[in-house]
Order: structure tokens, then sequence, then C-alpha cells
């Protein structure tokens, strides 16, 4: 796949009419009036299908289960891949206003729920992921600490203990998206048995908003992404019992770390359709802009310097559009990048939506670094995709561990 098709052009252009009529005229309260984003994102879910659309994938899905379960046979008639273009094209119109609700979307309907699905039970999963699918529910997926960062594992405090047939959880954590409205929560934590904290194994548990000894904290304050809302969670002897371990076993297969890292996988090649949106709105407001404001008795687009960065912002474009339709083509053959390849889609698509952004302001000049010029909007938005999901300096460190393994 290189282009759009024509089928994609009208999503496109249906998203766009959306995003038009419902975001951009709420957009100041979603940005700066503690506005939170559930509301919109839940007509969106609801214009497009996308609500009844998850509940007829899902109600497939678990005849599947049950059948295989009892040894009969499953329902025939499921292709083996999709039309991921379903997912990406909603992320890149969203981004070229609001790229935090994609971030609020993607940690519920996309980690938290995944992560249901991939190491869920049956009954878990009905319990928990349709609601979330459906935006019935928001969801958090909660891995990050206040002193972990990108060491997520070696640095991680938060415990589960036995006790009995139940577990006490206890820790927090923080730069949770979602987290102080979150329904649903999948707390990720070792399981402390005294032994040492590099040795313990690392369990997933679900957990429901109003729990006792569980804290969400108000929304932190953020240099961009305002319309994602995130927060602190703390527990303190938080008590579960067995039916809220992802899986109900200790010893889930490719579970712990391994489903964690499944998980970054997912969240990594989604920043290339983020960074779409962004760098395609920058170079549609520089272009326009280009040829509107006038210096020294002609259109800025008409110095070379300013061509040059209008230019570089295209290749920039070309570049990440073709990282998204790589990503649609997997979807429909059945597979997926795997965690490498998901950083080094995430570590170059990041970093060009951050230049693009950051030559938009500049395009712009003194009126770039004024809020009510998109741009600059844009660019503080832009900087978290160097950060959140992995730094740029931990996707380096992934892309060449695997390279000096080969």
């Amino acid at each position: 796949m290189y282009e759009w098709s024509e089928e994609h052009q009208m999503m496109r252009d249906a998203m766009r009419r959306f995003v038009e009529a419902e975001i951009v005229p709420n957009l100041e309260e979603l940005e700066h009036g503690d506005t939170p984003p559930y509301e919109v994102l839940r007509k969106l879910w609801s214009t497009f299908g996308m609500d009844a659309a998850a509940r007829e994938r899902f109600k497939r899905q678990m005849e599947r289960e049950k059948a295989a379960a009892s040894g009969d046979a499953a329902p025939s008639g499921e292709k083996r891949g999709g039309d991921g273009s379903l997912t990406l094209i909603p992320i890149i119109e969203l981004c070229r206003y609001c790229p935090g609700m994609v971030t609020a979307m993607g940690v519920s309907v996309g980690l938290t729920a995944s992560a249901i699905m991939s190491k869920g039970t049956t009954a878990q999963k009905e319990r928990w992921a349709l609601d979330l699918l459906t935006m019935d529910k928001i969801g958090s997926w909660a891995i990050t600490e206040p002193d972990s960062g990108s060491d997520a594992f070696g640095s991680m405090k938060a415990t589960a203990r036995r006790d009995g047939d139940e577990y006490v959880l206890n820790g927090s954590k923080t730069f949770i998206t979602n987290g102080p409205y979150a329904d649903t929560i999948v707390f990720i934590c070792k399981l402390d048995e005294g032994n040492p904290s590099d040795e313990r194994k690392v369990l997933s548990f679900v957990l429901d908003s109003g729990m006792p000894g569980l804290e969400q904290s108000k929304p932190l304050r953020k240099m961009g992404m305002h319309s994602s809302p995130t927060g602190q969670l703390f527990l303190n002897d938080v008590r579960v019992g067995r039916d809220r371990l992802l899986g109900e076993t200790e010893d889930l297969p490719s579970g712990g770390r391994a489903g964690a890292k499944d998980t970054f996988s997912m969240e990594r090649t989604g920043v290339a359709a983020m960074a779409l949106g962004i760098i395609e709105r920058c170079l549609e407001l520089c272009v326009d802009y280009a040829k509107e404001r006038v210096q020294f008795g002609k259109p800025i687009g008409e110095f070379q310097l300013i061509q040059l960065k209008l230019a570089k912002m295209e290749v920039a474009r070309l570049n990440v559009s073709n990282l998204v339709f790589r990503q649609i083509e997997m979807a429909a053959n059945g597979t997926g990048m795997d965690l490498t390849e998901a950083s080094a889609c995430k570590l170059y698509s990041a970093q060009a939506a951050m230049e693009v952004a950051l030559e938009a302001v500049q395009v712009f000049g003194g009126n770039g670094y004024m809020s009510e010029y998109q741009v600059e909007q844009l660019a503080r938005d832009a900087k978290v995709l160097q950060i959140y999901a992995g730094t740029d300096e931990i996707q380096v460190s992934q892309i060449a561990r695997n390279l000096l393994s080969a």
C-alpha cells in the first residue's frame, strides 16, 4: 500500500468533518478548561458505529473461545487480518487538532482493553473488556512509578503480597493516562515473596475505581496534551481476589514482563499515526501562512530558507506516511511489528513530528510563539511523543541491542 484508497479518503473526510464540527469549536475548553474528553470520544464512537462494531467483534471472539473450551468447532468466516486504517485514520485526524484525545482514547481502548483481551480469562474479558472497547467505561494501564521512569521493571516498587486466597496490593503510580477518571485499571506490580526485587514475578491485576485503599489523584498540570487527563494512583493495602489477577495465574504464558512488552509494541506503533496528524497539520498551516505573510515586500514563501523548511516538512510527511501504510499492510496480513521494529518506527516518527512542529513555530515567527496560533499547541503536544512509551534513548537502546545480538 502506498496511498489512501477512495474508500479510505471517504472515511478520512467524514472523520475530518466530525472533528471540525465537534472538537474544533470546543478546543479551548478541552485544552485549557479542564473538560475531560470522554463524552466527545463516546460521541465519535457512536457516530461512526465503532461501539456497535466492537460489540460484534467481541461477541464473535467470545463464541470462538467458548467453542474451543468445550471442544466444539469454532465459528467460521473470520478473516486473517483486518483493515488497520479503521484505527489509524481516526488517530491521524484527531491529532491534527487534539493529539491528547488520541492518548486518552488509545490508553483506554487500546492498552488497557488489549491487556485484558490478550492475557485475561474469558470471564475477565466479559467482566471488564467489552465496556472498555465500546468506551462505556474508561481504562488506565498503570506501570510507571515516581522513581522508575524508563527502568519500568528494574525500579518497580509496587507489590502484591499473598494473604490466603487473596492478594494485598501496595504502591504508587504516576504519569498515568486517564488515571483521575479511570473506571478500570490494569495495575502492574511485583509479587513479594521475600526474594530480591529483580527475581520477582511481574503480575497484572484489574482494579475498579472506588475500591477500598485505592486513591486516584486530580489531573496533573503538564506542558502539553492537555486534553488527555494524567494523574497518580496510590494503593494502600488494596485487597483483591484471584479473579482480579490477569489470567488468574501467576505463571501466565508470555505474561509478566513479556506481556507488558507486547503492550509497549502496540503503544509505540501508534505514535506514527499520531505524528502524521501533527506533521500534516503543521505543514498545512505553514503553507497557508507562507503564502499570506508578507515581509520585505513579498510573501515569505518566496524566500529559499522558508522553502527549505517546507520541503523538509513534506519529506517527513512522506516518510511517516509510509510507516503508517506499512502498519496497515501488516494488519491486513494478520501480523504486526515486533518490539524492535516498533521502537524504530516510534523513534523516527516522534523525532520527525517534533522537528516539524518546531520548524512550524519558526515559520510563524513571533506569532508561532503565541497560543492563539495552533502551531504553538502542536509543538507542545509533539514533545511527549519522544518521552512516553519509552524515551528516544530507550528506543535507540532497544534497536541497537537487537542489531548487536544478531
